[in-house]
């Protein structure tokens, strides 16, 4: 059996194969349950903490088997036959990176708009919130640089996905929301520099949040 014709164990492939892909107002697709509910206590039982806000990198998180399953799902080569068939492209030559949030505070400068990095090519958004009943912090898929532009937005709950191509025009963001605000980010980008470039910036990032002092300024400092 070839690596990409082992089933996934977590992730609906199903579900995420018959999500269709939205043209409006740029290439996107948002699955529902690319995890079954029924998964969602024994899932999160082995999810990382993570103590602050902002983004973290994978290699710097501990997790459980659980959890362990869904990356190993997601950083699989059937999982990125997936995302290939949905957008039409082959993403063989892109590595993959994975960061993750785990709260926010509410303050201004989060979940501002943006297109995304010109060296990612596509990005996939899964939440595992235990649940997320605000109005505000869901994520958009924005027709702009402003965050009421908006196309299309769902709460970041557990299992519910969105992926996009990334251009110039894939603005998304989020209404600045405290809570515990667990969300992945899993980027097919252009070169194995820009993933340790990344995981690199993450954890200096993670380190400063350790500490008191830096952490205050992190939290207001200006976008």
């Amino acid at each position: 059996m070839t690596p990409s014709e082992v089933p996934l164990a977590i992730l609906d492939e199903a579900a995420i194969d018959a999500a269709p892909l939205r043209r409006d107002p740029y290439d996107f697709a948002f699955v529902e349950h690319a995890i079954d509910p029924g998964l969602k206590d024994n899932v999160l039982a082995h999810a990382p903490a993570i103590p602050d806000r902002g983004s973290y990198a994978l290699p710097d998180l501990q997790y459980g088997p659980r959890f362990g399953a869904v990356i190993r799902d997601l950083l699989s080569p059937r999982f990125r036959g997936l995302v290939e068939r949905k957008f039409d492209m082959d993403l063989s030559k892109y590595p993959p990176a994975i960061v993750m949030m785990g709260n926010t505070t509410g303050h201004y400068n989060e979940g501002h708009a943006h297109p995304d990095s010109k060296h990612k090519i596509v990005t996939v958004l899964l939440g595992f919130s235990q649940e997320w009943p605000h109005e505000r912090g869901r994520l958009r898929v924005l027709r702009s640089a402003d965050r009421e532009d908006c196309a299309f937005e769902f709460a970041p709950e557990f299992g519910r996905m969105l992926m996009f191509r990334v251009s110039d025009h894939s603005w998304h963001g989020f209404l600045p929301q405290k809570g515990q605000r667990m969300s992945l980010q899993l980027c097919y980008v252009d070169s194995e520099w820009y993933v340790r470039k990344e995981y690199l910036r993450h954890s200096v990032s993670a380190f400063a949040k350790s500490v008191p002092l830096l952490r205050k300024a992190i939290e207001y400092a200006p976008r």
